[in-house]
């Protein structure tokens, strides 16, 4: 049996959860969720928690753990939202939101536009040094960020680029003068 399919998915405060046979969806105040589920995976509720259970463990315990977290990643979605940040380091670099697309200057001879999907909200702070990403789906939120960073990755010799906040990059030490 799957630990981390054993352990309930409690419901946050404000969040309802319905199931309709391998559907499960999770209703917040942030917005609604669904996620369908393999089958031989069930799940109910009980308790103000949502226990997924697995009719064969053998062939099906990858997917009973899986289908676990993803309910939990759509309980956490609905109630707290995900939000990623990102920064960007370089002469002349910056970012602006133009409507439903973020334009990036990344010293190329055109700015590099990324069109915001839906349910995302992507804001700019400190001049256009900071990105934040910010939606309920985890997985939709993480594709951007990382859409955004491949853009132009921190690079290890002067770290120039776009990365993550808190991201260390190793930096080199380059070519040294005879």
């Amino acid at each position: 049996m799957s630990r981390i399919g054993k352990e309930p998915v409690k419901l946050a405060d404000g969040v309802t959860a319905t199931i309709a046979g391998q559907k499960v969806t999770v209703k917040g105040k942030l917005g609604e969720l669904s996620y369908t589920m393999h089958d031989g995976i069930t799940a109910k509720v009980e308790d103000g928690n949502i226990i997924v259970e697995c009719a064969d463990d053998n062939n099906l315990g990858n997917f009973h753990g899986l289908a676990r977290a993803l309910i939990n990643a759509n309980v956490i979605g609905v109630s707290a939202g995900y939000t990623k940040q990102l920064s960007i380091e370089g002469t002349g670099f910056k970012a602006v939101v133009k409507g439903k697309e973020l334009a990036l200057t990344l010293g190329f001879a055109s700015p590099k536009i990324f069109t915001i999907p839906e349910g995302l909200t992507i804001t700019v702070e400190n001049d256009g040094l900071q990105v934040t990403v910010k939606g309920i789906d985890k997985q939709q939120v993480g594709e951007a960020a990382a859409r955004i960073r491949s853009y132009y990755p921190a690079e290890p010799y002067k770290g120039k680029g776009i990365k993550y906040v808190g991201e260390h990059i190793r930096r080199k030490q380059g070519k040294k003068v005879a």
